[in-house]
């Protein structure tokens, strides 16, 4: 018989290593796995990578000390409610509670507050923060301006024409020779900048100047595309102004809520809003529909509460802007959201998907006479309950308190602010170096 080949000698060599080395791996993963551990968990390690890996850190803010008249002095001084636990401001005082008294347009547009208020919290909240107050802005990775400017548009004279506008003007004035003396502002030109102006007409005198900052806004309604866009600003969700709905548990959801659609509002209004006005004397009297026009008074919003509970359905029109504060006081009485707008943005959508539990309508579809009602009425029963069910899940990321909980709106302003620093990175950084900035 033939001796074998050098060859197939090398092959059986070759293969009776390969044996060995799995034999031995085989052994290995056997002696270090638990003792509880399945033989499927032994050789596989099914955890998501996620779950694997250790919660990112909080983004770490410095916060302006400016003087309290940017901030919390416009707040009503006779509330008598407790100031939050272990808070305090920029001059050391104790950091006030939000006035019960200071309810509509105040509290609709009050994001800058609970901003300011989520960074007095010292110590404490483990994973539930997504942000935390640095004392040294050498360590911080954005820098917040506390200037609470939607309610400085609303105490300065409302009506733009009022005289006492001109305090509005000066506090932006003022806070610009601020911001332009920072060396922190000049290193980056103000773009790791976080500025809330949540209301349409806030820092309307100067918005040019703090084009390149982060800045925390209800929809992109009035600001010219060189100012704000979702490549670079948050768009964070009202306050809602309604009393969430708590013990909403029925066994039968539907049969629950009697009311087929439901709206309660001005409906008179500017820009996009003026389809109101037409929806009213296409809904109105309706079978099933509540349509009312009204304010956003005490009694009107406990009206707003009432009809919101007990309806399947909650229209949400453009306001003077695409965005109002009606969408987020139904999704905290779990009605579905019929929305009705062309340009609107919403919070948190690369998180959440609005289609699971809202309706979306173009103004020419709502318009048609027929068409948006037709469409509700022949939803099944089950789908409705499914997006009523959704609805309650995600409730919780669109209330503000204090403190701040996992997941709340503030965490979750904070989450898409986090989202954005990469980008503000990349920014500074070729800015730094161009001598041609954004040639491409």
């Amino acid at each position: 018989m033939a001796a074998p080949s050098i060859r197939t000698v090398a092959s059986v060599f070759g293969l009776l290593l390969l044996v060995f080395a799995l034999s031995s791996t085989v052994i290995y993963l056997v002696s270090s796995a638990p003792a509880a551990a399945s033989p499927s968990s032994i050789l596989l390690n099914l955890r998501p990578f996620a779950a694997r890996c250790p919660p990112a850190p909080p983004l770490r803010i410095f916060m302006y000390d400016l003087p309290a008249r940017f901030h919390v002095a416009m707040m009503s001084t006779n509330s008598a409610a407790p100031a939050p636990a272990n808070g305090s401001d920029a001059e050391g005082q104790p950091f006030p509670a939000w006035p019960p008294s200071a309810g509509g347009i105040r509290r609709q547009h009050s994001v800058e507050y609970w901003m300011m208020a989520s960074l007095q919290l010292h110590g404490g909240g483990g994973g539930a923060r997504e942000a935390v107050r640095v004392r040294d802005p050498e360590a911080a990775e954005a820098f917040f301006v506390p200037f609470f400017s939607s309610l400085s548009f609303n105490v300065h004279g409302r009506n733009m024409t009022d005289p006492d506008t001109e305090d509005d003007r000066l506090l932006q004035v003022e806070l610009m020779d601020i911001l332009w003396k920072s060396k922190y502002w000049q290193r980056s030109a103000g773009r790791d900048h976080v500025i809330p102006m949540h209301h349409p007409n806030a820092f309307r005198f100067l918005r040019d100047m703090v084009n390149a900052s982060v800045l925390i806004v209800s929809d992109f309604g009035r600001y010219a595309k060189e100012l704000a866009s979702l490549k670079k600003d948050v768009v964070a969700p009202y306050v809602h102004v309604v009393d969430s709905f708590i013990n909403d548990d029925p066994s039968d959801p539907f049969e629950a809520r009697p009311t087929l659609l439901f709206f309660r509002g001005r409906t008179v209004r500017k820009d996009e809003g003026k389809i109101r006005k037409k929806l009213a004397k296409i809904l109105k009297d309706k079978d099933g529909v509540r349509f009312e026009d009204s304010l956003a008074t005490g009694d009107g919003i406990k009206t707003s509460t009432e009809g919101m509970r007990s309806s399947k359905f909650c229209l949400h029109p453009a306001g003077d802007t695409p965005s109002s504060c009606r969408l987020f006081d139904a999704i905290v009485s779990h009605c579905v959201p019929v929305i009705i707008s062309s340009r609107i943005e919403l919070p948190f959508e690369d998180e959440i998907d609005y289609s699971e539990f809202s309706l979306f309508f173009s103004v020419e579809e709502a318009l048609r006479p027929g068409y948006l009602l037709n469409q509700i009425r022949q939803m099944p029963k089950e789908k409705w309950v499914e997006m009523w069910s959704k609805l309650k899940n995600v409730s919780s990321h669109y209330e503000f308190q204090y403190p701040p909980r996992k997941g709340d709106a503030v965490n979750m302003i904070w989450r898409q602010v986090k989202h954005k620093i990469p980008a503000v990175n990349l920014a500074i950084h070729r800015n730094r170096r161009l001598k041609i900035p954004d040639w491409w």
